[in-house]
């Protein structure tokens, strides 16, 4: 199915530092099984602080933003389907992978296609790449040919459904990975937006307890909102847990919480994406408690339904849209990347 051509729009093009200002920019045309979007609805994650602030590095100039939901407004010749195998049509929204992998890597043919050889990422692409127009920062986005695109439940508002295509999908990956919970006792350490999802998500899953770590009281209330039965600023070392779930990034954290698990323990971490410093772990420790210590970036396209799916059938159990702040228009982007945390752990973007 093709569409009306749209030859332009608006960006907020960030140009290194706090230099971010709204620009036309062009939009190629659309090639067999691309799909042009409206955005919606872009929520401000972490990671694009991070950007912004120096922590992290990517190309300049692009386009931030990916947790974005948009409106299909084009479609390519050939037409384009869903990551579960539906034909997609204009008017219907959509959230999309942070990943596009090559698909022919080794990595790729072996299911792991966030860790693609050449993997390109929404939201982390140069200007002037043949994926310039992949941030959600943006009146349009283009979604190109095999990426991982998903459509949204009509009962699941804009602002649950965004952070599904990083926050909740990257959660999805890690319980994954983290393997049963059902009965098991949890520590998720840091109750940001994917903190508090865990949390959700072990209670959600049977877990005979949820324990949330977070220096943060507000973190902590709503800690409680999402499932957990028991909050503390800091990890207790005299307690003991069957799953550490990772989300902080804190080294020091994660040194402590790793010694409170019991035989047969499973770490996940998530949160560690920016250097801080080593720990130190006991090989005695980890061979005598038979314990397993794993690691989770990005996520795959499974992750990205199933997340949509715990969102959808719990909307109603837990106030995530409490988790996002109401939306601002898209040229206050660049003082929302810069400004303090606030009392909700996402910021929003309305173009």
């Amino acid at each position: 199915m093709t569409s009306p051509r749209i030859d332009r729009t608006v960006a907020a093009v960030w140009r290194g530092g706090a230099d971010i200002s709204l620009c036309p920019v062009s939009v190629p045309a659309l090639g067999a099984g691309d799909v042009l979007v409206r955005v919606r609805l872009a929520t401000v994650c972490g990671s694009d602080r991070h950007t912004v602030s120096g922590r992290r590095t990517q190309p300049c100039p692009s386009i931030l933003g990916h947790e974005t939901v948009g409106e299909i407004v084009a479609i390519g010749p050939g037409g384009a389907r869903s990551v579960d195998g539906r034909s997609m049509r204009i008017g219907q929204r959509v959230v999309w992978s942070v990943t596009l992998g090559c698909g022919t890597c080794d990595r790729c043919r072996g299911g792991v296609t966030a860790k693609c050889r050449t993997v390109r990422k929404a939201g982390h692409e140069a200007l002037d790449s043949d994926w310039g127009l992949s941030g959600g920062y943006a009146q349009h986005v283009l979604l190109p040919r095999g990426l991982a695109i998903a459509v949204v439940d009509d009962e699941l508002p804009d602002k649950i459904a965004a952070p599904a295509a990083c926050a909740t999908a990257t959660v999805a990956a890690v319980v994954e990975r983290a393997g049963t919970l059902a009965g098991r006792r949890v520590a998720v350490v840091g109750a940001g937006m994917l903190g508090l999802g865990a949390v959700a998500a072990a209670a959600t899953a049977g877990a005979s307890s949820v324990t949330a770590i977070d220096p943060s009281a507000e973190r902590r209330t709503l800690a409680g909102r999402f499932g957990a039965t028991d909050v503390m600023a800091s990890v207790d070392a005299d307690r003991t847990h069957d799953v550490l779930l990772e989300f902080s990034g804190a080294s020091s954290a994660l040194q402590e919480g790793l010694r409170t698990l019991d035989i047969q323990g499973v770490a996940v971490l998530a949160g560690a994406v920016a250097p801080d410093t080593p720990i130190a772990v006991d090989p005695e420790m980890v061979v005598r408690r038979q314990l397993s210590v794993l690691g989770v970036h990005n996520y795959e396209p499974r992750h990205l339904t199933a997340a949509l799916s715990f969102l959808t059938h719990t909307r109603d159990r837990y106030p995530w849209s409490e988790l996002v702040a109401d939306p601002e228009p898209l040229e206050h982007v660049d003082r929302l990347l810069l400004a303090p945390s606030g009392p909700a752990p996402r910021y929003s973007i309305a173009p």
